[in-house]
């Protein structure tokens, strides 16, 4: 292109005279363009690949460090997960020796607790026999009452589901007990032992002496002679030696020291008889006995001194008690607790 621009020869300004300048063709500024922008484009594509390669090269350098950090955890991972296996290994074998100690307690809780059962069951027992011996023996139905109710305690304690018969049969015997009437046996007891210490303090009805006579009203005369005084001294002294004196009961019994001895000792007896009675609820044997006690006191010991007298009327109100009242039984609720252990026995061997 630039050969056909420059002039042919020296004679230019002739061929320009006659031939004018040729234009430029349009085909060759566009194929420059078009260079031009290829170019461009191809430098561009360059730097891109550049780019590119340098992006490529550096996201391997990221994959490599990826790769050596994911196959340093993969080894850490295998290391841990063999440490554990080891570890679970230890768990396991802890876990089955902790299973065979947890057998042996509960093997060993059910032994301690079938003989703590059994103790409380024989400790159920003992205090029913109590209740029945207060009952039979000393007629003690508070007693009796309380240690019942202990061992209807001792059984809430247990708090087994099999032990619900036996306690309504328990419940239903101290139901009977509680509507039993009332004797007060102890206070009446010792109500007994209190009148048969007194007996020796009674006094009997031959000790009983006339008042004194008061000192003589008569005047001494000061002209009297000494016979005469000495004869009305005399005559004093002798009066007092023979009393008469009028008896409400003219046949008071004289008892010599021996008999009064055992007159007092039978009285004794006749009282504790009477206590005896009471716990036997014997109420014919109690009344005979006091019956007999107020007998003796009224023939031979004073009526009129003042201990006689509150005796007397101790007898009396306690003649009025009525103590052959029959108790209830509790034998249901001691067989029901034998008739258990027997069966839990049975059932355990």
């Amino acid at each position: 292109m630039s050969a056909e621009l420059q002039p042919a020869d020296n004679n230019e300004p002739q061929d320009l005279a006659h031939n004018p300048p040729r234009r430029f063709n349009p085909l060759w500024i566009f194929a420059f363009i078009i260079i031009a922008v290829m170019a461009w484009q191809w430098y561009d594509t360059r730097n891109q690949i550049g780019d590119l390669q340098h992006e490529l090269a550096k996201r391997l350098a990221d994959a490599d460090a990826l790769g050596k950090e994911t196959r340093h955890l993969a080894t850490e991972g295998t290391e841990a997960g063999r440490r554990l296996d080891t570890k679970l290994s230890l768990l396991e074998a802890k876990l089955a020796e902790s299973q065979s100690q947890q057998l042996a307690l509960e093997a060993l809780y059910q032994e301690l607790t079938r003989t703590r059962d059994e103790a409380t069951l024989e400790e159920v027992e003992q205090l029913l026999l109590i209740a029945n011996q207060q009952l039979q023996l000393a007629s003690n139905v508070k007693a009796a009452l309380i240690a019942m109710q202990e061992a209807d305690a001792r059984l809430q304690r247990i708090d087994r589901p099999q032990l619900s018969p036996l306690r309504k049969i328990l419940s239903k015997d101290m139901d009977v007990l509680k509507s039993a009437p009332y004797l007060d046996t102890v206070g009446i007891s010792l109500r007994l032992d209190n009148l048969a210490a007194a007996v020796d303090a009674l006094p009997l009805a031959m000790e009983l002496r006339p008042p004194e006579p008061g000192a003589s009203q008569h005047q001494t005369p000061a002209s009297e002679s000494i016979w005469l005084r000495f004869a009305r001294e005399t005559w004093d002294e002798m009066k007092r030696l023979v009393r008469i004196q009028h008896m409400d009961k003219p046949d008071i019994p004289l008892l010599s020291p021996s008999q009064a001895y055992f007159l007092s000792e039978n009285l004794k007896l006749r009282l504790l008889s009477a206590r005896l009675a009471l716990l036997a609820r014997d109420g014919a044997s109690f009344k005979a006995d006091l019956d007999a006690s107020q007998d003796w006191i009224g023939r031979y010991y004073d009526n009129k001194s003042l201990p006689v007298v509150n005796m007397l009327e101790a007898l009396q109100q306690l003649r009025a008690s009525e103590v052959g009242i029959e108790l209830p039984r509790i034998s249901a609720s001691l067989d029901a607790v034998r008739n258990y252990r027997l069966a839990r026995d049975r059932g355990n061997r």
